[in-house]
């Protein structure tokens, strides 16, 4: 008898798979009024990646000119922070969420 096939394809680091990026209102000037966007992405360095090739303009208002995200920049993956993962290392999976959070702060 063959052996069984399985519905999922194998997990490989280096594959990439299609998550959403959840967009703040007020950078959505800069995704062309877009509240969620739709790409591959294998980890967050990966989403800052496409970012900066499909939406510069959002890429300049979260991301300093080295790359790094602003201070006031948060990014979730699902309910966790980026920091109680691996960082911009943390790891994608298919229907994962990406949030945009920016800080709130005031007087």
């Amino acid at each position: 008898m063959p052996p069984r096939s399985s519905s999922k394809p194998p997990r490989s680091a280096a594959r990439e798979t299609t998550i959403t990026v959840t967009v703040p209102t007020p950078l959505r000037d800069c995704t062309r009024g877009a509240a969620e966007l739709a790409f591959s992405a294998k980890n967050l360095r990966d989403v800052l990646g496409e970012l900066a090739r499909r939406f510069p303009k959002l890429h300049t208002s979260i991301c300093d000119e080295t790359g790094a995200l602003r201070r006031h920049i948060n990014l979730f993956v699902n309910s966790d922070h980026m920091r109680e993962r691996d960082g911009l290392d943390t790891t994608l999976e298919p229907g994962d969420v990406v949030m945009i959070m920016t800080a709130v702060s005031g007087g």
